[in-house]
């Protein structure tokens, strides 16, 4: 808890269970509550997440999304204020989270992204078609909404509020940008901050592999020009 402000981290994991125990680790001692969201992993994610004191939901629908999308599921109910989005691959830095939750909480903004692009990034930490997919999609974004981003990292903050207000609709890998073309639409009060970002442990489901940059790729620009045509 930051100035009452009860916040709520969100962790999507698919076979992260070498990297999540540093990740959760790492996390502030100002989060009240950490739920990892189990994307149907074949390891030992679960288990691991468990007995590190985390709350976990299961999630057998293969898709980033899908795991955001049940995670959100459990918090329903609660009275949370500010809700953290993080990736459990030790790629970001969970020591940085006053970063994003910062400018909620003292400069009253709906969405935080924390920017890999004007961060510090480790050597080989992000791919070539990951830079270019970033700004490709920031630049769209900029181009039709007028609202300006860098990146579209997992590690970002947004209001309890604001998130619900979005109506978060997508399964897999759209997720992270409809949430900033909503925002956009909407006129969210919206700010990237600077985060630092590593090689991450093991090889990504995206942009690691051909098949996968491809089908991120073509998700994330279908969903942008589809945005247009939409309310």
């Amino acid at each position: 808890m930051i100035d009452d402000n009860q916040i709520v981290v969100i962790i999507p994991a698919y076979n992260e269970e070498e990297s999540l125990p540093l990740v959760l680790y790492d996390i502030p001692d100002f989060v009240d509550e950490i739920i990892v969201a189990n994307n149907g992993s074949t390891d030992n994610t679960y288990e691991v997440a468990k007995k590190t004191g985390a709350t976990v939901v299961n999630e057998d629908e293969k898709g980033y999304g899908a795991a955001c999308l049940k995670a959100m599921e459990k918090i329903k109910d609660e009275k949370f204020d500010i809700v953290v989005f993080l990736d459990g691959d030790y790629s970001d830095y969970p020591e940085e989270m006053n970063l994003v939750v910062e400018p909620i909480v003292k400069d009253d903004y709906d969405l935080v992204i924390g920017s890999r692009i004007i961060g510090k990034k480790g050597k080989g930490a992000m791919l070539p078609q990951a830079i270019f997919g970033n700004w490709l999609s920031s630049f769209l974004i900029n181009l039709f909404w007028k609202y300006k981003f860098t990146d579209l990292g997992p590690f970002r903050a947004i209001k309890y509020s604001s998130l619900i207000k979005l109506n978060m609709k997508d399964r897999n890998f759209g997720w992270t940008v409809e949430m900033q073309i909503k925002a956009a639409k909407q006129k969210l009060k919206t700010i990237e901050v600077p985060v630092s970002y590593r090689k991450r442990i093991g090889q990504s489901k995206v942009t690691g592999t051909f098949k996968g940059t491809i089908k991120a790729s073509t998700k994330i620009l279908w969903l942008i020009f589809i945005s247009l045509f939409k309310d």
